[in-house]
């Protein structure tokens, strides 16, 4: 579904600090003071959280290209996504009544665009047998610390939602990102030709000893 574009962002950043939230208390978007720690400023504070994790993966991804160029698309899939978390968090930071007709947020084709990606780089991989721990790789793992800190975004906007109006987009796009995450950081590992780390129960320090 086509939409009107996003107005450009309003906002003129000439000092850093103000000391206007030294109490503990913030402003949204429509210029309202509520505390920091807030359910509203949880959700888009992890949201923020979130986005700079996935720059951290950006950076990782960009790294390996050489030596694995069927990575590229990645990098470009990763830097949308923090466009559109920045759009995400725009959309928190405003109280519903507040909202412009233009201002950036999650829409359906979000969502949709995350599902594609999310069968394409799935159609690639094995089905799985068992739970897979992270670590195969640095961008596998760093991808999987993106995935765990997108589902405490994901459980923080539904906190929200408890408490005041939140978009549904929003919550359906935090769940299909933190499930691409986890497709992508199996995808990165299989190109690689690295061989995952399945789960064993037994494993561990009491399972070894029986």
């Amino acid at each position: 579904m086509n939409h009107e574009p996003f107005g450009d962002p309003r906002l003129a950043i000439n000092r850093v600090y103000t000391r206007r939230g030294d109490g503990g208390e913030t402003s949204l978007a429509g210029g309202q003071r509520i505390a920091k720690d807030s359910a509203r400023i949880e959700a888009y504070g992890t949201v923020d959280e979130l986005n700079s994790f996935i720059s951290a993966a950006r950076v990782t991804t960009g790294a390996v290209v050489g030596s694995e160029p069927r990575l590229a698309p990645l990098a470009s899939i990763l830097l949308r996504v923090q466009h559109e978390l920045f759009n995400l968090g725009s959309i928190l930071a405003t109280l519903p009544e507040d909202v412009h007709p233009k201002q950036a947020r999650i829409t359906p084709a979000e969502v949709s665009q995350l599902e594609s990606e999310i069968d394409a780089a799935n159609g690639e991989l094995p089905p799985l047998r068992s739970f897979v721990l992270a670590g195969s790789t640095r961008l596998n793992s760093d991808l999987d610390i993106c995935r765990t800190v997108c589902r405490r975004a994901e459980r923080a906007c539904v906190t929200l939602s408890r408490e005041e109006m939140v978009p549904p987009e929003a919550i359906h796009y935090l769940n299909r990102l933190s499930d691409a995450l986890f497709v992508w950081s199996r995808w990165v590992s299989h190109l690689s030709g690295v061989r995952e780390t399945l789960w064993e129960p037994n494993a561990s320090a009491s399972g070894q000893r029986g």
